[in-house]
């Protein structure tokens, strides 16, 4: 599967600031992503989902999303129009860190949590505001970057209002972004997941045959392996549980099929998924 680009997929030109109407009549389901800029998605319809390597997050059009650059699995979903549609508006991390010293927001001024993403609720505000970003696209390319540094600095002015120090917090995360990766805790958060060996990989920058390496050298299993069995577990815990069935759930784990989860889940325990009840007695 090819990796989207973002924004290279809109401007081959190098820019520190863009903005882009992103419109889709094919759903896209965990699509590999590398964001070069920090991107703000306004969702006008469809809903989205994205995968980070720890963590995921999902929104619909009455919310906004601030994604911090880098790798991510992109699941964007059509409505009823049949259609998918957002503004996108990209930064750099050069420009934040204008904006923080321009306003007298140092970088060092506060101790601030590493994060992927922030979920704005829209309000009238920010409904008028992506309402006036449509308005740009008539503008001589010459006006368009003055006028999109000054729409930035009054969307971040006023979402710095609404949310106080933990918009700020965030502002710091994205200009002094940690390069170190939690490996373990990455692995472990994914064990609930129904990605792939080469989806988690790609989250955790690395190609597939490193990625096999590093998890070697961490946990001295092979990670197939060692990933099917957390999940086969994981299943039996739900299912012991009388609420669901393997019907229910099998596409959480990553099996593409419920006959490729009961199999597997046979193969782990000894009995089937149904038998459950007869072994727990």
């Amino acid at each position: 599967m090819a990796i989207l680009n973002f924004p290279e997929i809109f401007s081959k030109e190098k820019t520190d600031l863009l903005l882009c109407d992103y419109k889709m009549t094919d759903a896209i389901i965990k699509h590999k992503a590398n964001l070069s800029l920090n991107m703000f998605s306004f969702l006008q319809t469809g809903s989205k989902k994205v995968h980070f390597a720890d963590t995921s997050v999902g929104v619909n059009s009455t919310q906004s999303l601030l994604i911090k650059s880098g790798n991510c699995l992109l699941t964007e979903l059509l409505d009823n129009q049949d259609i998918y549609y957002c503004k996108l508006l990209f930064f750099s991390t050069k420009k934040l860190s204008l904006f923080l010293e321009k306003n007298d927001f140092p970088s060092h001024a506060i101790d601030f949590k590493d994060s992927h993403y922030f979920i704005i609720e829209n309000d009238l505000f920010l409904k008028s505001f992506i309402a006036s970003l449509s308005t740009l696209t008539n503008l001589p390319n010459l006006s368009i970057e003055k006028v999109l540094e000054a729409k930035l600095d009054e969307l971040l002015h006023y979402l710095l209002y609404k949310y106080g120090s933990s918009f700020l917090e965030f502002l710091h995360s994205l200009v002094n972004q940690k390069t170190n990766i939690n490996f373990r805790l990455n692995i472990e958060n994914n064990i609930d997941s129904n990605l792939n060996l080469e989806q988690i990989a790609f989250l955790c920058n690395m190609s597939l045959s490193t990625f096999k390496r590093h998890f070697k050298a961490e946990f001295d299993e092979n990670p197939g392996k060692w990933i099917q069995s957390k999940r086969l577990n994981k299943a039996k815990e739900l299912l012991s549980k009388g609420k669901l069935k393997a019907s229910d759930i099998f596409l959480d784990f990553g099996y593409n099929s419920l006959s490729n989860f009961c199999a597997a889940f046979k193969k782990e325990f000894g009995y089937g998924p149904k038998e459950m009840t007869f072994f727990h007695k």
